[in-house]
Formats: structure tokens, sequence, C-alpha cells
């Protein structure tokens, strides 16, 4: 499958006492070599502190069987019964929203259809973009005529067994539900269909996994035991289905049920259920969608179509190669399994597996915890948007640099994509899920979210400040209970991505007399869904304003995980600004540059984290851009909640042309966008008090962290943050 050796580990959070799997494929033969590694720094580019890791002896340490895992990517529906659809007579039917037709490779619509050994029957998209059907060992039979992209259809395939004569046809359903003219084309097939296989939804059968993934959506399939008319086949179009002809149909599946799980509901009455695999997108507005709601809960009937797509991929299904129970009194921190592999030649290809180890629920060994982004993370997940953003450089202003894991990532499809990616047919990418290796969550990569992060490690390290970690897995499913043992809550450089479960249990924290140190920018940006079943899987939708790297289809703001409106919190009325003062204002990727001081840094209020600083700039060094204020920033705004006592005690306006200003901030196109023209591009470094003797402090930068081990680790960003994390670990009230 690949070249190099890669893995993923069936949980990203553990405690003492938890198991944790390895999957594992490797590229050779023979053995792979583990070890168990503390991670304490990343960041191996020249200008960092170096890669630095502490060997762990463990269990986990050894020798394994070498074996290489497949990626079986693309999403469809498995349905249960497999009998009752070897039919003599039959009617296949669907209302279906092409996106890829005449992709050069056939897509399935519905059937049994086995091409491995060419039995069974399907309702298909051929090669050439034209609905087509084929049976048993008989020639495909095809319309001729393609079919248009993002248009809906109403599609069928009948076949009478005493004729052995097979019709197919579609119509193109205009707006507001009228037709255009029919199109179909009979023909007799010389071979009987005989049994086939597994029955799919959006793919058919092929060395017992599925292929030909459809592209698009699909609303309505229906399957009768009976060689249809046209007329009949429209009015089976329709739920509740015709009573007439309800003797006659085998399974009608209506998508609009169960959307928040993975169940596909047979209503015919008989019960032919089936299951989605690896994660089509659901509450999509079906063929009959008239723009009256724009809710899935309020009008599910409108949202009965399902989007599948051919590189849609959940969990990868790899095999567990090591089982590592967490054992009792390891140190809480970021761990990783080193897994190798060297050639005859010696060529050396590693991987560093990461999972995230806290202590006991309930307990503490440390009164500062480390809240790990592994939501923002996932949002992040193996994605490529520096091969396939058509505006990467422009909006960087700068040319694009590829990375080992891009190269990779543009080599191999099967990976998966993050939610700043689009699917192979344009559509944006909703879910993200870690059961998959994940390039670019690694040390030694990108300093950007998990690698940047591991300056903070480095710091808290070098320092000597003792720390726990948690992550936002385990926030959103424990709420502020898993705060609460904690006086002091650091979060990452980009907690982008949040649930209102998330948000609530910091906004109740802050509230409750925690301290809360926001150690990055842009963050609590974006609403997102955990799945309630499915572990590991986010979903996320991009609404209306906001820095997108695609818009979401009218109709298709809610999230299907919850039904939740998803896109920016601004527009959920959660501005971040009323939880840590500041929110996005501008980004930029060309360089940092430093704060200085406000006149508000006097106040006595702050003055420990002023001690031992004077007035001169503020990080005008660093990794991440050689400043302390960069690539993104955040601004207080009294309009949009940051609190009237809030101090700006630092900022950083220096800011050239290549730092963009938010576009939901905007009221219409303009040129005073950027950094050299305008005002509300800046960075504000932030302190305010909370009820019951909290605090929050605010760097509103992402840049930060990469200034912290600046000369040895002895420089004012490193000290002022140190004099930050001492208050507020000091149980003194505010």
């Amino acid at each position: 499958m690949s070249e190099r050796i890669l893995g993923y580990t069936d949980r990203l959070s553990a405690v003492p006492g938890d198991v944790v799997e390895f999957k594992v494929s490797a590229p050779l033969q023979g053995k792979f070599k583990a070890r168990l590694i503390r991670l304490i720094c990343g960041d191996d580019s020249p200008e960092g502190p170096g890669f630095k890791a502490e060997k762990i002896d463990s269990a986990l340490d050894g020798t394994y069987p070498a074996r290489q895992q497949r990626i079986m990517a693309g999403s469809y529906v498995w349905v249960t019964a497999r009998q009752p659809f070897d039919l003599a007579n039959f009617t296949l039917q669907a209302m279906i929203w092409p996106t890829l037709p005449g992709n050069g490779a056939p897509q399935a619509i519905l059937g049994n259809y086995d091409a491995a050994n060419g039995s069974g029957y399907a309702l298909y998209i051929d090669e050439s973009g034209c609905l087509a059907f084929r049976a048993g060992g008989n020639a495909p039979v095809s319309t001729g005529v393609k079919l248009l992209g993002r248009h809906w259809y109403e599609v069928y395939a009948v076949f009478d067994a005493g004729t052995g004569r097979v019709t197919i046809g579609h119509n193109m359903m205009l707006a507001y539900h009228g037709m255009a003219p029919s199109v179909s084309a009979t023909h007799t097939l010389a071979e009987p269909v005989g049994e086939g296989g597994r029955f799919l939804i959006a793919a058919w059968n092929e060395d017992k996994f599925a292929a030909a993934h459809f592209n698009g959506k699909i609303d309505g399939p229906r399957v009768s035991a009976r060689a249809l008319k046209v007329a009949e086949i429209e009015r089976l179009r329709d739920l509740p289905l015709d009573v007439e002809l309800a003797q006659h149909v085998v399974a009608a599946w209506d998508f609009s049920r169960g959307i928040p799980t993975v169940k596909v509901s047979d209503v015919s009455g008989n019960r032919h259920h089936g299951r989605t695999i690896n994660l089509p997108t659901r509450a999509m507005t079906g063929w009959n969608w008239d723009s009256s709601d724009f809710s899935f809960q309020s009008k599910p009937e409108h949202y009965g179509a399902i989007h599948f797509h051919d590189d849609d991929l959940y969990d990868c299904g790899w095999r567990t190669d090591i089982s590592f129970e967490v054992p009792d009194g390891l140190k809480s921190g970021i761990y990783c399994a080193h897994v190798w592999q060297k050639d005859a030649s010696g060529r050396k290809t590693e991987d560093f597996i990461p999972f995230f180890v806290r202590p006991p629920r309930g307990t503490a060994t440390a009164p500062l915890a480390l809240l790990i982004p592994t939501a923002s993370y996932l949002a992040y997940a193996n994605h490529q948007m520096i091969s396939s953003w058509w505006f990467e450089e422009l909006s960087s202003c700068k040319f694009a640099t590829m990375s080992e894991a891009d190269r990779y990532l543009e080599e191999h499809e099967t990976f998966g994509l993050s939610v700043y990616d689009e699917h192979t047919d344009g559509s944006g990418v909703c879910y993200s899920s870690h059961l998959r290796p994940i390039l670019n969550m690694r040390p030694k990569t990108d300093l950007w979210q998990f690698n940047a992060d591991t300056h903070l490690t480095d710091w808290l390290e070098k320092l000597g400040i003792p720390y726990d970690v948690i992550t936002d897995d385990d926030l959103h499913a424990e709420g502020v209970e898993c705060l609460k043992p904690y006086r002091c809550v650091m979060t990452g450089t980009h907690p982008e991505y949040y649930s209102k479960a998330m948000l609530d249990a910091l906004q109740a924290y802050t509230n409750g007399g925690g301290r809360l140190m926001y150690m990055g920018a842009n963050g609590f940006y974006w609403r997102i869904a955990y799945h309630a079943g499915l572990p590991g899987v986010i979903e996320h939708r991009r609404a209306e304003d906001g820095m997108r790297a695609w818009f979401s289809e009218a109709g298709e703001y809610f999230m299907s995980f919850t039904g939740e409106m998803s896109g920016l919190w601004v527009r959920n009325g959660r501005p971040p600004n009323m939880l840590v003062g500041n929110a996005f204002a501008a980004q930029g990727f060309v360089n940092a540059v430093p704060y200085h001081r406000t006149d508000e840094s006097r106040d006595p209020r702050v003055a420990f984290m002023f001690d031992g600083l004077g007035f001169e700039p503020i990080g005008d060094f660093g990794t991440v851009g050689g400043g302390a204020a960069g690539w993104e920033i955040d601004r207080a705004d009294a309009r949009l909640g940051t609190p009237p006592h809030a101090l700006i005690v630092a900022a950083a306006t220096d800011f050239p042309d290549s730092y963009h200003w938010v576009n939901e901030e905007m009221n219409h196109t303009h040129s005073a966008v950027n950094g050299d023209t305008n005002p509300r591009v800046r960075c504000d470094m932030m302190f305010f008090e909370t009820p019951n003797g909290g605090a929050v402090f605010s760097t509103g930068s992402i840049s930060y962290g990469g200034s912290l081990a600046f000369n040895g680790y002895d420089n004012n960003v490193s000290r002022l943050t140190e004099n930050v994390v001492k208050r507020f670990v000091d149980p003194t009230p505010f």
C-alpha cells in the first residue's frame, strides 16, 4: 500500500488502565520495531529548539510481525439482507444528483452486481457519464445520453424475465419539480442475471470490497419485484408508498430517517434496513427541497438525500498490531509509539504515532493543565490545501512549498481529507476522523497545530513547570468536570474548532474561578459537533461568513450529527470575545512582528505580568515568522463582548499588506483590507478577571509559542509567560 511505515490508534486520549491499540501498515516484509517515547518537542527545524523525546521503557517496546494493510476509501450503503434481492422480475429506481458524470469510471447507483464474477445486476452511470445497466455476463446497456452534473434526475431500470428485456431511462427534474423530456433505451439480455452479491447503494461488489463508488446525491431508492411501467415508477416516487403498488415493493429506503446515525431505514414494511459505510454526508437537501425550510429537523421529508463520495473515509479498519495498556504512574503528557523498519541498504522508514495520557479521571498531578486541541487537529487532518487550493499562494502571499507529508498525500489519495479540502467532485468535506494515519499530526512536520503545540510542552519542561495534558475529546465528553481539578488551563496555539459542550465547559470554568491562558489565536472560531455513537469523528459545515475553504450548499448549514447550525461561533451568538476577550482579526503568513506594551500595562492589576520586564518590544524574535505576533492574530472588540474591564496590555500593529482582514467583518469589498491600510488588523494581548477569583490571559497570536525558546529560553516572551503561569496557579483569588 505504501513505501513508508504508517499507523494510527483507536483512541487519542487515555488514562492509566486504558488499552491503546496501534494499527500499523509496514511496507517491508518481516518485522518492524516499536518503542514508547514521551514527546517533548517536535520542532526539528534549523531555527527551532530541536527534536526532543524521552525514551520510556514499557511493555510496548519490541519487534512485531509486519504486514501491509489496505485502505478502502469511498462511501456507500450496505443492505443487511441479501437473498430478497435475487429477483426474476424487478424495477430499480432512484432520484440522483450526480456530481462527476463522465469521470472515466463506472459509478454504481444501486444493485447487487459483483464485478469479480459477473453476477447480479446494477443501475449505474457508465464511464462516459450515461445512465447504464449491467446484469450477469451481458454487455452493458446505456442510454448514450450524458447526464448533466449537479442536476436532479429520476432514473430507473426495468427487467422482465419473461422477455429478457431491460429498459432503462431518466427524467431530468427541472426547477420546482417540472420534468424535461425523458430518455430511455431497451435491450434484450442474452444471458440470465444470476445470483448477485451484497446489495449496495452507491457502489458495487468487487473482490469482497466495494468499488465503482458513486459521486453525488441519491434520494428515495426503491426496488420492486415486478417490471413496472413508467407511470407506476412515478407513483412510487413519494412517501407514503402508493397503496396499490406497495405489495410489489421489496425495499424503499428513506434517507431522511435516522440522519444522526449510520442506519438506513427501509419503510416498505419488509425491514430490509442497511447502514452507511465510510460516513457519506447526511442532512443533505433532496430532490424535493423547495427552500421553505433550512433545517432537516423541521422538515425531514425535504432532506431525503445522502451525498456519497469516492474518497470518503471514516475508519481504515486496520487490524491491531500492538495493544498497550497504559501503566499506573505513567506521567501525563504527549506520547508516541515510534515504529520503524530498515531495508537491506539500511534505509529507514519510521513513524511517530501520537496519543495523549491524562491522569485518572477526576484527579490531577499538577495545578496546570495543557488542553490539547484534538478537535482542531482533526479539522486539519491530512489537509491538502497547498496542492489543491487555487488561491493558496494568493492568500499567503508567498510561493507554496510542499513538505514531505504534502508530497506523500498528493501521491497517495486514500488517506482521507480534512474539512479544509474538497472531495473529488468539488463538494466540501464535512467529516474528519482520527481512525487513519494523520501525517500532519506528527513531530518533525510543519509548525502548525500539533507540532507547533510542542513549543508549549518544550517550554514547560525546560522551566520545570508541572503540568498535565487533557484533550478536546475529554472536554467534550466530560464538560467542566475534567477542568475542575486544575487552577489553570492553558490552550494550544490554535484551538479553532469547538463544540457547544466544549465552549460551555470553558465558560463555566472561568466563571467558576478558573484561570485560562489562551496561548494562540483564531480560537473558538468554528462550531463543530462530535458523533454521539461513533468514536473519533467531528462534523463541520461552512455556513455563512468566515475565512472559508469552501461554501456549504444552500439548505445544508445544519450538522447531521446533532441538528445544530454550524459555521462561525460569532454567527451562533457566541463570539470568542465573550470567553477570552479577543477574536480573529487577520491572517498573514510571511512574517511576524513584536508586541509593544500599552499604557494599560502600567495598571497595578497586571504588575505581576511584567515583573522583571521593561518597555522594550516583546517578541521581536521567534521560530514562527520571526516574531511573537503573527500568522493569525486576534483583536479586542467591545461590540462583540470583550469585557469592559479587560486590559489590552500589549499590542502589535505593524503588519504588512500580506496580512488580510477577516471577511466576516466586511460589509462590502473595498481596498482597505490589509495591514498597511486597516487599523483593525492588529493583535491584542489581554488580561481580565472573571467571577469567583478567576482570570483570563490571551496572547492573540499563533506565532507566540514559537518565541518561547529564543536565546535558550531567556527572553521577555518566556519571562512574561512564566510570570502569568506562576500567578495563575497561585490559589490567591484575583
